[in-house]
């Protein structure tokens, strides 16, 4: 097959052709809701096409969202079957869908690691953490950051939501670069209490702690929705990292199963409780994704509003794969695995001054490459002390440019992988090596190993010579 139809092939089968998952959805098993307008056209998509011609204009401004935990197909555009998701729906048709866009690791901090700093997780000691667990642990004040490369541009910088890399006295979003901070600093917290995952009250504005015990998503698109309004008189950058869905699993209407959690937290069971394993349903996890999808929806509202809607890129990405209750087919695996289903996540870009809206993208792309590029948009330089291992995109969806063939590289704790092209290796937690063709098989149960052992072992030397400039990681 050829290199070309070979990837389309991987992007649809890989990538949950919305029209063939649509009109299969009624045999999921779960009640199917009609089509929203926006997950109907979706099914219009035409591969990815530059808009050459367009001259450029001012510098944009930036709005990326995360979402926390999120699988690849939880949303209607991406083929869930019972999750309804008119506002994300309509941003991809508004701009790009990326059916092969990835993770910078498997989960939460190195991720954010890999978002803010552009480079792999393993370059920052903080980074090793997986995720960050301590006040021991963070990014760097020092090193240089999205934020703090385009805030020396020019830039106004503000990240709402879920920090995750690193407390304070030592770490903080305002030492890194952000102009404004509202958020939690931790990987999870209680969504009424604010109780985080050190047992503390973990909602801040800025340094010092603020009280909102009302459900967090609600507080954060408040928070979201006032800052794209504003007048500004510079262009800016708004991380806006919510935790939905992310456990404990609780929807605006439990603030008393909350209220249970929170005790347990006071209690001393502190992890056990937000873990929540004996909570969640599948209805459940509905219900947060569906409110993040409206929470979207409300700040994507507030800019329209405020006329800065042509000119903002909008990105909206997971931080890693989905767990417990997310729904991931075709992909195997999930939160914490190299596996396709721990970081191949949900990505949308819309620009409408420079961008054509009802396209769909199968290039491999992941957080770094992210980094690189809106520093490229923002004519911000990074910093030649720390290269960047992402690849800018600005090519290839401005001026319609091939990417450049490059290697995807992970390492977590267990697992390591690397995909070039459609191939990718994979070393599973028994520290047996796999060989992929994700073209043909995107849910990797085809193990070609053994019949490319010449290919598996490339790809090895590969990782393994990346891996070689990392830090190591600490002894257990």
């Amino acid at each position: 097959m050829p290199e070309m139809s070979r990837r389309l092939f991987g992007g649809l089968v890989g990538g949950g052709a919305v029209s063939a998952v649509a009109g299969t959805a009624a045999t999921a098993g779960a009640a199917t809701p009609a089509r929203t307008p926006a997950t109907a056209a979706a099914t219009d998509e035409r591969p990815f096409a530059a808009r050459t011609g367009s001259r450029p204009g001012k510098r944009p401004n930036i709005l990326f969202i995360l979402g926390d935990d999120l699988g690849w197909a939880d949303l209607s555009s991406y083929g869930a079957p019972h999750i309804r998701t008119p506002h994300l729906d309509r941003l991809a048709a508004q701009g790009v869908r990326f059916t092969q866009a990835y993770s910078g690791s498997a989960t939460c901090s190195p991720t954010r690691f890999s978002l803010y700093t552009g480079r792999y997780p393993g370059r920052t000691k903080g980074g090793l953490a997986e995720p960050i667990g301590d006040r021991s642990q963070g990014l760097d004040p020092n090193h240089p950051t999205l934020a703090s490369l385009l805030k020396r541009a020019g830039y106004a910088t503000a990240l709402i939501g879920k920090w995750h890399c690193g407390w304070l006295p030592d770490h903080s979003p305002t030492k890194s670069g952000w102009d404004e901070f509202f958020g939690n600093f931790g990987g999870a917290l209680e969504y009424f209490s604010k109780l985080g995952q050190l047992g503390d009250y973990d909602l801040y504005e800025g340094d010092a702690t603020y009280e909102d015990l009302r459900y967090y998503t609600t507080v954060l698109t408040e928070r979201a929705v006032e800052y794209v309004g504003r007048e500004h008189d510079r262009p800016w950058l708004l991380n806006l990292n919510f935790t939905t869905p992310h456990w404990p699993w609780l929807g605006e209407d439990d603030e008393e199963t909350g209220a249970g959690i929170a005790a347990e937290v006071r209690g001393g069971n502190v992890l056990g409780a937000l873990l929540h394993n004996d909570g969640g349903s599948v209805e459940k996890y509905r219900e947060m994704v569906e409110n993040l999808d409206a929470s979207v929806g409300e700040v994507l509202a507030a800019l329209r509003r405020s006329g800065q809607e042509e000119n903002t890129v909008v990105v909206f990405a997971s931080d890693n794969g989905g767990e417990r209750f997310s729904y991931q087919w075709p992909l195997s695996g999930g939160k914490s695995e190299l596996l396709e289903g721990g970081i191949r996540v949900p990505t949308v870009l819309r620009w409408p001054a420079r961008v054509d809206g009802r396209q769909v993208s199968h290039e491999p792309v992941y957080s770094p490459d992210w980094t690189a590029t809106l520093l490229e948009l923002g004519g911000a330089r990074p910093d030649p002390a720390y290269p960047l291992d992402g690849h800018s995109l600005a090519d290839y969806l401005l001026r319609g440019r091939e990417l450049p063939e490059r290697d995807l590289f992970w390492r977590v704790r267990g697992n390591r992988a690397l995909r070039r092209g459609d191939w990718k290796y994979y070393r599973d937690a028994q520290g047996r090596d796999h060989l992929y063709d994700l073209a043909a098989d995107a849910r990797e149960q085809a193990d070609l190993a053994a019949d490319r052992p010449g290919l598996l072992a490339e790809l090895k030397a590969a990782w393994e010579r990346t891996d070689r400039e990392l830090l190591p990681y600490p002894a257990s």
